[in-house]
């Protein structure tokens, strides 16, 4: 009987939990038995372990019972990531190579039937993972995975090729090349984080739309523009990302990791916000994550960016209504009998509609085809409890031909995104916190709002019928145009122009 351990990691949200697999081997009858709360993806890895290690000269053991157990038992396991811990195993437990040094490695991969590795999804959590717990142990992944590990500060990270030169290694032999090339180790490297996109002097007029979309940007609140269609909305919802300040490099470790998990990490847009714009037949499980095992969602996967969600009224009602958690919390949790799964999903939501069922109620040029009740109806779908969540509403009407073909262009991102920083730094020294996120005692403290603000506000509360919610989120608002303005309590003007950021469909 011969018994082996390699150690290796498996997926749960953002976590990366510690997977020991088991290999023995035993005498019997020839089987390949593989226990573990295995999804089909790693039960597969029998077939592709077999195929692998004998197209790489090695030696299966055909002739006994094999059996792989991937503990603990009762945490789930997904895709072909323990390809090749589970092949290492089998080719120590057999005596092919030394069991000893596996103990200082965590290898994940999934292999080609020839011995190829391939990469695997959720490299970045991994990593950030061995990080946090600050262990010695170096992370063995596949090419491209490797590359990708290798974003986090004092990583240790080898990329290997194939299988043979991971064996090849294990037995202490010669590299068969002169600079290693199928075993080479990663130096952590981060790159310049970049700061690209859409710039806001593409988008003639709309000062007022352009004024919410800054406002937004420095207070980290949602936006619904409404306007017909070709205004603009669109254009201006791009750029919001470019008005953002620069990633912190643990912002960017976050949205890169979660990226990670969906298999959509792109090296060459590390340090960029996501922008995400699922299309509005999109289910709630597309924008909020689930599936078996659970996967990010749109929400999560535009984490620290922008979640732009256009044709607002066509998404189905109860995809919209899960929204409404993710917005005041800043995660999403995913529950299933079994476990519980939670995903980062702090984003900054733009959203836009038109104002009926046709786009054209208050054009100026083309006359609406809708009826009152028609109007009604299409604005119902948003639910209150939705739209008491969207701090800012703003209209984004029609401009005439010659204001888009002979109008001057506006400021440009890097002007307003210089304003914005400064507002930020300025709400960050003073609570420690983006004014979105300020509630209760909190609020009442930092949003320092002057008695005629105050009494503007409630005359306004009354008067709109706002709900409590609703007349915190206009006082936050209120907030942000002070920072903006370098003033440090909140004027009467403050308020008033935060209660025009609500009035568009009578949010409460």
């Amino acid at each position: 009987m011969a018994l082996a351990h390699v150690h290796s990691r498996a997926l749960q949200g953002l976590a990366a939990r510690p997977v020991s697999v088991e290999v023995h081997l035993a005498n019997g009858l020839p089987s390949f038995t593989l226990v573990g709360l295995a999804d089909t993806e790693v039960k597969e890895a029998r077939e592709r372990v077999r195929a692998a290690i004998a197209n790489s000269g090695l030696e299966f053991p055909n002739s006994q019972r094999i059996t792989v157990n991937l503990a603990p038992a009762d945490l789930p396991k997904d895709s072909g990531r323990f390809d090749l811990p589970i092949a290492l195993g089998i080719l120590a437990a057999s005596g092919q190579i030394d069991a000893e040094p596996l103990a200082r490695w965590v290898f994940a991969g999934e292999l080609s039937l020839g011995g190829e590795l391939r990469p695997v999804r959720g490299a970045l959590a991994m990593a950030l993972a061995l990080g946090h717990e600050g262990g010695v142990r170096a992370l063995v992944l596949p090419p491209g995975s490797a590359e990708e590990a290798a974003q986090v500060p004092d990583a240790h990270v080898v990329r290997a090729r194939h299988l043979i030169d991971v064996v090849a290694r294990l037995r202490r032999e010669q590299p068969t090349t002169q600079d290693d090339a199928g075993w080479a180790r990663l130096e952590p490297r981060l790159p310049t984080l970049r700061h690209d996109g859409p710039d806001l002097a593409d988008v003639k007029g709309q000062a007022g739309a352009r004024r919410a979309l800054e406002i937004a940007a420095a207070g980290e609140h949602s936006l619904l523009m409404v306007g017909p269609p070709g205004a603009g909305k669109s254009m201006l919802a791009q750029r919001l990302g470019g008005l953002l300040p620069p990633m912190a490099t643990d912002e960017a470790l976050q949205a890169a990791a979660v990226a990670s998990l969906a298999g959509r990490f792109e090296p060459s847009r590390w340090g960029q916000r996501p922008f995400c714009a699922p299309h509005h037949s999109a289910s709630a499980v597309a924008l909020v994550g689930g599936g078996s095992p659970p996967r990010p969602g749109e929400i999560s996967l535009a984490h620290q960016g922008v979640l732009f969600l256009d044709e607002l009224p066509e998404f189905p009602k109860h995809a919209l209504e899960a929204l409404r958690e993710p917005l005041e919390t800043g995660q999403i949790r995913v529950s299933r009998a079994a476990h519980q799964t939670e995903f980062p999903a702090r984003f900054q939501l733009v959203a836009a509609m038109n104002p009926c069922p046709c786009g054209y109620l208050g054009h100026p040029v083309r006359a609406c085809r809708c009826t009152p009740d028609q109007v009604r109806r299409y604005q119902g779908r948003l639910s209150g409890p939705l739209l008491d969540r969207i701090d800012l509403q703003v209209e984004v009407p029609a401009l005439p031909s010659d204001q888009l073909l002979k109008g001057p262009s506006g400021e440009r991102s890097a002007q307003v995104r210089e304003r914005v920083v400064v507002a930020r730094e300025r709400a960050l020294q003073r609570q420690g916190l983006p004014n979105r996120t300020l509630t209760g005692n909190a609020l009442d403290e930092h949003a320092r709002a002057e008695p005629a603000a105050l009494k503007f506000l409630h005359a306004a509360a009354v008067r709109l019928a706002w709900s409590g919610r609703g007349t915190h989120r206009a006082l936050r608002v209120a907030r942000t145009i002070a920072d903006l303005a370098g003033r440090e309590r909140v004027s009467a003007a403050d308020v008033a122009e935060a209660v025009q950021y609500r009035r568009v469909l009578g949010a409460g």
